[in-house]
């Protein structure tokens, strides 16, 4: 073999490695989402809320196996089986450096599929929090499986997969740039939870008879803490492994800026969340302050390899308000969101997006907005009728006696602290 040959094989192994472990990192969000959501509901409904995150992965696996890569990229995962057999290595050598999607990317297929899935599993788990402590728990499975196998895979096809949008226009002519997914991911995320939500409507005693909002804490604040350090250091793979390469010196600087970026703007989102919170309500509210580094963190993605540090800590700060006062402002509409994952991902999904011209000129504004109409209108409808047709099926909502007793028992059979649970 040549030396042309080595330096290309090694690149390909140190490429294929760098996506997996990002990939176990995105993976390992999921643990944080669960963590955060089950710190930030009652503890009454803790059981229900692990049983819903641990499964909508697992789901979120399966389906985009069966068809949801296939209808994102193209090809036939499930069938055919993911390349890498024997004599996989020969034809990646044949094919030279620009094999593989991504501009001269080399990586084996089943890593770039590992990294897509775990991408699935995220959109759907902001969805799990928005919902909790009202939705039945197989209601919000069978939605699971229309997100993560149909819903998600077509408008990441629009994006990420440079497919038309139904035949008539292309977002990548028109400009539009999504690094790592403060659109097609959190975003997409966020309009499922926003069209459940509104079906399934607030929680029993979130307001008052006059429209008073009443607030309703979490039962476990340092797991939701740990929770959120947990996907602040997932972040990194989500944001590090979509610069999809390691194996030569820019693609070395440009994923070290995307890990500094990711972290400088969660710092900067957690401060100004948490001044903004000292100065609108007195005190140094802890759930804003989480709420704010992942604001920070979710702004930055669509965008974290062009702006300067500096620039990247003030996108963070800027969505770190936007996220308060959002959580406020939906709270006076009666959407009732029990973690904020809907302003977290929703609302500074759409600013994270809106900021990429700024430091990217690749991109143009009307991309931007096209891109977020586009994934926001078809995830917000599609998932408006299925929560619909569940509705009318099978009920998404459980009973009053069950939402009063808490979900653990009547979806689970459990309680996850049955020594010191009481109704609340």
């Amino acid at each position: 073999m040549n030396v042309e040959n080595q330096i290309f094989e090694l690149q390909y192994a140190i490429d294929t490695f760098y996506f997996v472990i990002c990939g176990a990192l995105v993976m390992w969000m999921a643990a944080g989402f669960a963590m955060l959501e089950s710190g930030l509901v009652r503890s009454k409904n803790t059981a229900e809320i692990l049983t819903k995150n641990m499964g909508l992965f697992a789901i979120a696996c399966i389906m985009y196996m069966v068809c949801g890569y296939a209808i994102m990229y193209g090809g036939d995962i499930f069938l055919a089986g993911i390349a890498g057999g024997p004599g996989y290595a020969d034809e990646v050598l044949a094919a030279s450096a620009e094999a593989g999607f991504g501009g001269g990317s080399v990586y084996s297929d089943a890593a770039d599929f590992f990294f897509q899935v775990v991408f699935v599993a995220t959109a759907m788990s902001i969805v799990s929090g928005a919902v909790a402590e009202r939705m039945k728990l197989w209601a919000f499975f069978a939605f699971a499986v229309v997100m993560t196998g149909f819903i998600y895979p077509l408008e990441g096809a629009w994006t990420w997969g440079g497919a038309s949008v139904f035949g008539l226009y292309s977002l990548g002519d028109l400009g539009f740039s999504d690094f790592a997914g403060s659109g097609i991911v959190h975003m997409a995320g966020a309009a499922a939870a926003l069209a459940g939500v509104i079906l399934l409507g607030p929680r029993k005693g979130k307001y008052g008879p006059k429209g008073e909002i009443r607030a309703i804490p979490g039962a476990n604040l340092p797991l939701a803490t740990l929770g959120t350090f947990i996907l602040w250091m997932g972040w990194f793979g989500f944001n590090g492994g979509s610069v999809l390469k390691l194996g030569d010196i820019a693609s070395a600087n440009a994923v070290a800026m995307v890990f500094l970026n990711t972290n400088t703007a969660a710092a900067g989102g957690a401060i100004a969340a948490l001044a903004t919170a000292r100065v609108a309500f007195g005190k140094a509210d802890l759930t804003m302050l989480l709420n704010g580094a992942l604001a920070g963190l979710v702004a930055i993605t669509a965008e974290p390899s062009t702006p300067s540090a500096l620039v990247a800590t003030i996108f963070g700060a800027v969505a770190g308000v936007i996220v308060v006062f959002s959580i406020v402002a939906l709270d006076k509409l009666k959407i009732d969101d029990p973690v904020g994952a809907i302003s977290v991902h929703g609302v500074v999904g759409i600013f994270g997006l809106l900021i990429v011209p700024i430091t990217n000129d690749g991109a143009s504004l009307l991309g931007q907005i096209v891109g977020a109409l586009t994934i926001f209108v078809w995830v917000f409808v599609a998932s408006l009728i299925v929560w619909g047709i569940l509705k009318a099926v099978v009920g998404i909502r459980v009973s009053e006696e069950e939402e009063s007793e808490g979900v653990d028992i009547g979806e689970c059979g459990l309680e996850a602290y049955p020594e010191f649970t009481k109704l609340t």
